[in-house]
This record gives structure tokens, sequence and C-alpha cells, in this order.
């Protein structure tokens, strides 16, 4: 199996690393928790711009997906410059809207794709918390086999990320489609929502490791840099090894999911509603086969995320939990992260189910 990605997919990786260090996001993320969602959904519309939600739209519906492998790539820069706003909730959409197909599709996807729509949702057995649904255009909540639109984002609930605000849609909403395919769509909505968290978390710890060597190197006790005593080697090493072996576990899902898509009969419409582009039907009904994967890749790049958050803050020292350091947006942002679209706990469940 080839973990290796191609020089396309890394030029892509690199190109979303350059725009997202220019548009400083430490302060797109402070207007986020206050508030004030202007500059996020101008970033949102320069990542739209490149290309990353039209990643989990068929092409029938404006998009370019579904690429899995590439979703991957984008969610690590993301993660790696903690970009607000329901970024994981909104591809799981494309793949919710897509597997329903029908009205809801045609009006919704192409809003997906290039940014002008930002969407979160709630799926069954996976909490009743939409993250970000003030911010959002859509709240979209499955039940059964009924796919809502949530009258309203609902009443704010207490969040460990003040980036990340959560709510509790109000309840109702005409159903905008309904049938088994619902089900199929909402299975594979999931594990989109988990595989996207899991490579946000990567990037997210990822980034938190590299401040942290950074600051180990400048800070002195004994006339000496901090790195250069063995204890904080250990612990860094520790955390990268962690974050290292998370890596080929997301490729490895980000391939299962590609393969899944790629087998014979996916895209072909079943499931979708009578009439409608078909494109990413058969990746829903074919996605519990990749669950395992995408579970075992959560489980990993979560808890990698959630150590080098931990041993960022220890090595910080005092000043690491400060709000006004900025790495403190990414040590709130881990544990929630780690937690969210599947616990370690349901994660480690479902890999040793199958």
């Amino acid at each position: 199996m080839r973990f290796l990605l191609t020089d396309e997919q890394r030029e892509f990786g690199r190109s979303l690393d350059a725009l997202l260090t220019a548009a400083n996001t430490p302060a797109v993320l402070r207007a986020w928790a206050a508030g004030d969602h202007g500059p996020g959904r101008a970033l949102w519309g320069r990542l739209a711009d490149a290309g990353v939600f039209a990643l989990a739209v068929p092409e029938a519906y404006g998009g370019v997906g579904p690429l899995p492998v590439e979703a991957a790539v984008a969610c690590v820069e993301l993660g790696r410059h903690a970009v607000p706003g329901p970024v994981a909730e909104t591809l799981a959409a494309g793949v919710l809207l897509a597997g329903a197909g029908g009205p809801v599709a045609e009006e919704w996807l192409p809003g997906i794709a290039s940014g002008a729509a930002v969407v979160s949702l709630t799926l069954e057995g996976y909490g009743p918390y939409a993250p970000d649904a003030d911010a959002a255009d859509a709240v979209f909540t499955v039940t059964g086999d009924e796919l809502r639109l949530a009258p309203g984002p609902g009443e704010p609930s207490a969040s460990a990320d003040p980036a990340r605000r959560l709510f509790r849609p109000e309840p109702g909403g005409a159903p905008v489609a309904k049938g088994p395919a619902i089900r199929a769509a909402a299975r594979a909505a999931g594990d989109t929502a988990a595989f996207a968290t899991a490579a946000l978390a990567l990037g997210c710890g990822e980034e938190l490791l590299r401040a942290t060597v950074a600051y180990v190197k400048q800070r002195t006790q004994f006339g000496v840099p901090v790195g250069s005593f063995q204890a904080v080697k250990h612990r860094l090493a520790d955390t990268l090894l962690g974050l290292e072996f998370a890596r080929p576990l997301l490729y490895g899902a980000a391939v299962e999911l590609a393969s899944e898509v790629s087998r014979p009969g996916a895209g072909a419409g079943a499931g979708s509603a009578e009439g409608s582009p078909g494109t990413g039907a058969g990746s829903a009904e074919g996605s519990s086969g990749a669950g395992a994967a995408v579970a075992a890749a959560k489980v990993a790049a979560g808890e990698a995320g959630y150590a080098a958050a931990r041993t960022a803050l220890q090595l910080h020292g005092a000043i690491g939990y400060t709000e006004e350091l900025d790495l403190a947006w990414w040590l709130r942002r881990a544990r929630p992260l780690r937690d969210v679209w599947g616990t370690p706990s349901a994660c480690r469940a479902r890999v040793l189910a199958g």
C-alpha cells in the first residue's frame, strides 16, 4: 500500500501552508471566539478558492471529489494553523447531502464547494452538539432515516475551546429528505467527520510540537537551553513518535476511503433520490468497510495530538496556559479534537469489532 504523497499533493499542502501563514490565523481565531465571524468567513472563502471544500463534493454538484487523500492533506494544514469554523462538519455535510441526493443536494452542495455555504450538523451516535452553528448557513440533523434542516442554531453550551462553540440545534424543522439512503449517507458522513477530525488533530499536534521544540531551544536554565536536558529530549521524542505513528494510519484510512469510492458500482446512484445525480451514493453505502481504518486513525491522531498538548504545556512552563500566548489556542483545541466524532474508547471498540 502506497503512503507517499504525489508531487501534486505535496504542493497542494505547501500552497495551503503559505496561504494560512499569510492569513495570521491567531488573530482570526481571537475574532471568531469573540463572535466576529467576518475574518473567519473571509479566510473560509480563500480556502474554498484553493479547492478545499470541493474535495468532498461530487463533480455533479460543482466539486472535484470525493478525494480523501487530498482532504487529509488539506485538513492537516488547517489543523496545523488552527483554522476556525466547522471544517470537518462541512466536509461531512458534503458526503451526507451527496448520498441524500435530490433537491437538498442541488441547493446546498454547490455552495459548500464554492465556500458560499458554511454547514454544521449532528448525527445520531455522535452527540447532540453542532459546532459553530451560530456561524453556519445551515445546520442539518439526522434522526433515523430523516434528514432535517434545523430552524435555528439553538442555545450555546460551554466548550473547552472558545473558538469552537457548541450548540444544541433547535428541534423541529421539516424533513428535507428521508428513506434508507439517509441512514447510509449518515454512516458515510460520520466516517468523513471522524477522518477529517483525525487530520485536524494531527496537524494541531505537529504545530504544538514545532512550537515547543523552538521554545526549549531558547529557554535556558543553569546557563544552557532546557532542550539539552535528557528528560526534555525524551518527552519530545515520545511526542514525535506518537504523531509519526498516527500519520500512516491517517493516510491508510484515506486509501481505504478512496478504494470504497472507486470500487465497481460506487457513485452509480444507489440510494439517491430518483432523478438526481448519484455520484457519491455508492461511497455512502460502502463506507462501513473503511470504518475500522478511520477509527484507528482517529484514536491514534487524537491521542497523539492531545499528548503533544500536554508536552507543550509542561515544557512551556507557567506561560503555556496564558491566553496572551498564541499557543494557548492550540492547547485548548487538542482535547476537543480527540473526543469529538468518536471518543478514544469508542474508536478502539470499533477497531476491535473490525
